[in-house]
């Protein structure tokens, strides 16, 4: 039961800072509770259709949500949802793990990318100031 509370939480705050729960919920679930790869998915796409819920009401009351353009991504996203849901269900929990794994290694990457040129332009931007 501990872990499942901790697991929870972890997953909230995540997918609360728009990281995306399963990025950690997944890997925890599989690793710690010994869940099959399916099955910790599964347990993902089910919170995170509460949590999303939840934020989407909250920030409809921020008036952070453009209506129009949310109902456009709502409907591809459910689009593809249910068609990679399909491809999903004739892969083995094996496949879906490489997947993931690799869908994680391409995020973190991304990352990186993006903090290093951050980093640059910031260090760029100071030398550019001390030279005025």
């Amino acid at each position: 039961m501990f872990w499942w509370i901790i697991i929870g939480v972890l997953g909230g705050i995540a997918g609360g800072m728009g990281m995306g729960g399963g990025t950690l919920l997944i890997p925890l679930v599989t690793v710690l509770l010994k869940f099959p790869q399916k099955q910790a998915q599964l347990l993902n796409l089910i919170s995170f259709v509460i949590m999303a819920i939840f934020a989407l009401v909250v920030h409809i009351k921020n008036g952070l949500v453009k209506i129009n353009i949310g109902t456009i991504f709502a409907v591809f996203g459910l689009i593809s949802a249910v068609i990679t849901s399909l491809l999903a269900k004739g892969l083995s929990g094996k496949t879906l793990r490489i997947l993931f794994g690799l869908f994680l290694i391409v995020l973190s990457c991304i990352e990186f990318v993006k903090i290093i040129k951050k980093k640059l332009v910031k260090k760029a931007t100071f030398k550019n100031a001390q030279n005025l």
